[in-house]
């Protein structure tokens, strides 16, 4: 019997040995460039780009899986959060994306599968209010207002709907990828395979992008790879053990639970490990509607290859405690709950890690050694470091957790390989020691380290450059950096400052301000203040119910003007996520953010004094609104609110104005 995995498949799938046949597909040529939503039709035509109708493959030791080939600018490996926000990312920005994804939904650990919450730099322990933007907050804001019955299956179909509704994407689900081949130093094609729809991938990109959290698509490569701890004195981090060691976080089980109303009873298998209140002497117990991130168990084995051994370890910890809470008696008040869900997909933390031309340490996270020029995304969560022993270690506290003074730049450089010049990595498989990996491995983090890759991948793209040549020319990363702001990526100490942004030109001023948040903050290149803080944005007292507020930019020469950009206030002094936790929720409000403009006008004053309405906007939750219409030569813009979804107060970050949306 032929062995699956022998060398005479691989180099028959890559084509360069023996014959087969394939069918050739460039893998968005139907779709349009332009950021618009796919249409019906164009979605269910990408059907046939994945699974073309004619004929089945043929060839050495696959006979019976159909071979297509896809090209693409850019391949992402891995569909959580990272993946889908590089995925996003890049396609807005003109970029062909295929996304393969090893799952049958999207989202990684924060899907209906794992069930964690996504958190990040808002979770920062000093001033509140550096909850991320961008994408990330799109996609908060979309399932606080659309999912306020917290459904995890509906932030799965959230997700699922933003990637197929972008034309440039094509999505596999249900695929791995397996192989790599490498010439000239660079990938040059990817074997991808799913074996639910008997179909292989032959990927040529641009680039490929691995956000598998694995490293898969670089192990596959010979990318040069980390695993666990480095030496203390590897790179001087104080935190950091005495000698190396190949352990590293564990992997955890959730479980959700409810009241029924009646007595519940529970009898744990045979298997379950039995509990007692020893084991739980650093691991509270004080609810049980979702628990717990402590069942943790196998940093101590290998994470990818012993995966099954240690799901069935979580699952005996996970129905031990379930049964020490229902027939222990010291929880007389959960007789009436059942649980209603237990994970089966292990909520992985660490495994492999991928090095890049700057590898991030405990030094770079706590301000040690300043800011870096190619800076990109931004982190917050603390150093927070787990014992591999996990569960089965009582006498040891689940975690040591410390906190970072302020929060910190992630630079290009930790996104893409240094020795594969054309492969990129966001999310946990990031260039960073594991002591810095403590922090950057949270999702929000690793989502928006995707939004980074995939807006810096498009520029490569479009420039014909490597990701080390754009990284090395101040030219190219100030595009990027301007590119990513304008986006509503959050970058520490960087403000707007694009050439084409024709409202830097203008004076503002404002039906009236609100203490120091004076109009012409909507002009000074930030968009956030900390909580307490009014001094990047203008605040007015909805006063007339007739006319609202208003803020009027104004030019000394008439401008020609096709595009506005609005960046609103959403609160993000507040947590904003997904969670299955009742007191978590409790400091979370599910709907519009009740200081966001709900309902508002965009008014052009042209030269000759005539008042155009150019935008109506009714019913508005998000943060970034962008409007196009016909340029017209204008002398004022103004602005006119007259709703919020729940202040009394407008409030407004920015306003951008262009010729035309930026390219």
């Amino acid at each position: 019997m032929t062995n699956p995995l022998d060398r005479r498949r691989f180099l028959s799938n890559l084509g360069l040995g023996g014959l087969g046949y394939s069918v050739l597909v460039n893998a968005t040529e139907f779709r349009p460039l332009a950021a618009a939503e796919a249409t019906p039709e164009q979605i269910r035509a990408a059907f046939d780009t994945i699974a073309p109708p004619d004929g089945r493959g043929r060839f050495d030791g696959e006979p019976n899986m159909t071979l297509v080939d896809l090209t693409c600018d850019l391949l992402v490996a891995g569909g959580g959060p990272a993946g889908v926000l590089a995925a996003l990312a890049a396609a807005r920005h003109g970029a062909r994306v295929v996304l393969v994804q090893d799952r049958s939904r999207l989202g990684g650990n924060s899907s209906s599968e794992v069930k964690m919450h996504v958190v990040g730099a808002n979770n920062h322990n000093g001033r509140p209010g550096w909850r991320e933007g961008g994408i990330l907050e799109e996609l908060r804001l979309d399932d606080a207002v659309n999912n306020p019955h917290r459904s995890w299956e509906m932030w799965d179909l959230l997700l699922y709907d933003k990637i197929v509704s972008e034309p440039n994407i094509t999505l596999l689900l249900d695929t791995s990828v397996y192989a790599a081949e490498v010439s000239g130093g660079k990938i040059a094609r990817v074997m991808a395979r799913s074996d639910k729809t008997e179909h292989l991938y032959r990927i040529t990109a641009k680039l490929y992008a691995d956000c598998t959290g694995d490293a898969r698509l670089a192990l596959e490569a010979n990318a040069t790879i980390r695993w666990g701890h480095e030496s203390r004195d590897e790179f001087g981090e104080s935190l950091a053990w005495e000698k190396p060691s190949r352990e590293t976080l564990g992997s955890s089980l959730l479980f959700t639970a409810r009241d029924y109303g009646e007595p519940i009873p529970y009898t744990a298998p045979k298997w379950a490990r039995k509990i007692e209140k020893k084991h739980l002497r650093f691991r509270g117990i004080k609810t049980w509607e979702y628990g717990y991130w402590w069942i943790e168990w196998g940093g101590a084995l290998n994470t990818i290859r012993d995966n099954e051994r240690i799901r069935f370890e979580n699952l005996s910890i996970v129905t031990g405690v379930w049964d020490y809470i229902k027939n222990s008696g010291d929880f007389p008040e959960s007789a009436n709950w059942g649980m209603d869900w237990i994970g089966m997909v292990p909520g992985k933390r660490e495994s492999r890690r991928i090095e890049g031309d700057h590898i991030l340490t405990q030094q770079d996270l706590m301000g040690f050694n300043g800011d870096f020029e190619d800076a990109v995304a931004l982190g917050g969560w603390p150093l927070d470091e787990h014992p591999p022993s996990g569960f089965d270690d009582p006498e040891i506290p689940p975690f040591t957790s410390i906190k970072l003074a302020e929060t910190y730049n992630i630079p290009l450089r930790t996104l893409y390989s240094k020795d594969i010049p054309n492969l990129m990595m966001a999310g946990r498989n990031a260039s960073c020691s594991h002591v810095a990996f403590t922090s950057t491995r949270v999702m929000a983090t690793c989502a928006v380290m995707g939004q980074a890759l995939g807006t810096a991948a498009a520029q490569c793209v479009k420039q014909g450059l490597l990701p080390r040549e754009l990284a090395g020319s101040k030219e190219q990363l100030f595009t990027l950096t301007q590119t990513l702001l304008r986006d509503d990526q959050s970058i520490l100490n960087r403000r707007n400052e694009d050439p084409g942004d024709v409202a830097r030109q203008a004076k503002v001023a404002a039906s009236e301000n609100y203490q120091t948040a004076k109009p012409e903050n909507v002009l000074n290149g930030f968009v956030r203040d900390m909580a307490g803080e009014m001094n990047n944005r203008w605040i007015g007292t909805m006063s007339n119910i007739n006319d609202g507020a208003w803020l009027e930019l104004a030019w000394e020469q008439p401008q020609s003007i096709g595009h506005v950009q609005l960046t609103w206030d959403t609160g993000f002094q507040r947590e904003l996520t997904l969670t299955s936790a009742d007191s978590h929720n409790a400091k979370i409000i599910r709907k519009p953010q009740p200081e966001t403009v709900r309902d508002y006008e965009l008014i052009g004053i042209t030269p000759s004094g005539e008042s155009v309405s150019l935008v109506k906007v009714t019913g508005n939750y998000q943060r970034l609104r962008r409007h196009d219409f016909e340029p017209r030569e204008l002398s004022k813009l103004r602005l006119r609110m007259t709703a919020t979804n729940g202040e009394s107060q407008a409030r407004l970050y920015e306003i951008r104005a262009y010729k035309a949306m930026p390219a």
